[in-house]
């Protein structure tokens, strides 16, 4: 065989064998970008983005430590990115995170549930309970338009309730740990 055509087999064994190079590299890249979509094995390559449903384990503190809230061993929260299905902070807080990982956010009032509202702290009449003998501080009560408020004080005629969420005003803590992404 003379070196021409021994040069000309070389390159073709060696053609062949990057070839096959090629179409392993093809494939595997094709097995990889089927389950990426699909949410199987690799979904952890996604990160949140606002519009996806996002499930996560929470636990909420105020910033002396108090817990006020978890669902860590329990079933998670979901909820959309970036929507107000939540309160603004929490909400944004997961945007960028990916599954598996854990983020500890600080939010203010204004990122939580806002700051106290005066004009959300009533009093009333105590004849405008049914059973007034029977009302305490701390009770739950449902005002005309069937929104929750607590009692905060009762004297002999007047019951003062507050209809603010009941962390309204607090600086609060969370840590998020993201257990699910669906886009």
């Amino acid at each position: 065989m003379s070196e021409p055509q021994e040069t000309q087999r070389r390159s073709i064994r060696i053609k062949k064998k990057y070839l096959v190079y090629a179409v392993l590299a093809a494939v595997v890249i094709a097995v990889v970008a089927y389950f990426i979509p699909s949410g199987m094995g690799l979904a952890f390559a996604d990160t949140v983005a606002a519009g996806d449903n996002v499930s996560v384990f929470y636990t909420g503190s105020f910033t002396n430590g108090t817990v006020f809230g978890s669902n860590f061993n329990t079933t998670p929260f979901s909820f959309i990115a970036g929507s107000n299905q939540t309160i603004p902070g929490f909400s944004n807080a997961v945007i960028g995170m990916k599954v598996g990982q854990t983020k500890t956010v600080t939010l203010p009032p204004s990122e939580a549930y806002g700051e106290v509202n005066p004009s959300e702290i009533i009093t009333v009449n105590k004849s405008v309970f049914v059973n007034s003998s029977s009302i305490s501080v701390g009770e739950k009560v449902t005002g005309p338009g069937g929104q929750l408020g607590i009692v905060t004080a009762i004297n002999n005629t007047h019951v003062t309730i507050n209809f603010n969420p009941p962390l309204a005003g607090q600086t609060l803590v969370f840590k998020i740990k993201v257990a699910r992404i669906n886009k």
